[in-house]
């Protein structure tokens, strides 16, 4: 019997599987976090992915008009009740350029270092590891369309040198860094989601990936 490893993915409505231009949800077997599960599971890894995606949530950053979106608050004791975690995926920033932000990739990143510390230092029981960290760049954002238009106003600008600020941010943290704009774009249908088919893209992608760190043999 192989140790069940759990991976926690920390996330906003990309991961959380809003279908572009509704208020619906992909499955759980149609979003990445479900791919990546699946993929990693039918190569015989004991595996559980343990999502906490919430929609709109920035990185460090309040939302003037949604409570609770800001990441960095409660994010240890999320780390708290899963452990034990093998690793921990982060995949924020998006929501940082929303209209009512005057963000750059530098803010963004900014805010993902010190969700990298947080992690780093939640009060965990003694004797369990502190979780690998997989920081993700969500695809730049294009031409936002439908009703979240206004609400990114702006945003394809702002999201410039999002994954070279990320993979800076990584090699000096020493942490795992995936470029999903490598893999996939961001949604056909709004500018700023994903597709089902790049749900199907960046989960078997990260499958690959997350293996070689999490059940390397």
């Amino acid at each position: 019997m192989h140790d069940m490893k759990q991976i926690l993915i920390y996330s906003d409505s990309l991961s959380w599987g809003i279908i572009p231009m509704s208020r619906k949800r992909f499955e759980f077997n149609q979003r990445w976090p479900g791919v990546l599960e699946n993929q990693l599971r039918s190569q015989g890894n004991e595996v559980r992915v343990i999502e906490d995606c919430l929609n709109g949530r920035r990185t460090i950053y309040e939302d003037p008009i949604k409570p609770g979106r800001n990441g960095l608050i409660g994010l240890q004791q999320r780390i708290e009740v899963n452990s034990p975690l093998a690793m921990v995926v982060v995949m924020l920033g998006t929501n940082d350029f929303q209209f009512n932000h005057d963000h750059n990739a530098s803010d963004a990143a900014k805010g993902m270092q010190e969700l990298i510390k947080a992690i780093r230092s939640a009060p965990i029981e003694p004797g369990m590891p502190v979780p690998e960290i997989l920081v993700i760049a969500a695809p730049p954002i294009t031409q936002p369309r439908g009703d979240i238009a206004a609400k990114f106003s702006g945003a394809e600008k702002k999201c410039v040198g999002l994954a070279d600020a990320y993979r800076n941010l990584c090699n000096d943290m020493n942490c795992h860094f995936f470029d999903a704009g490598l893999v996939t774009t961001s949604s056909q249908v709004d500018g700023v989601h994903l597709d089902l088919e790049q749900h199907e893209l960046l989960g078997f992608a990260l499958s690959d990936y997350v293996a070689g760190i999490v059940f390397k043999h």
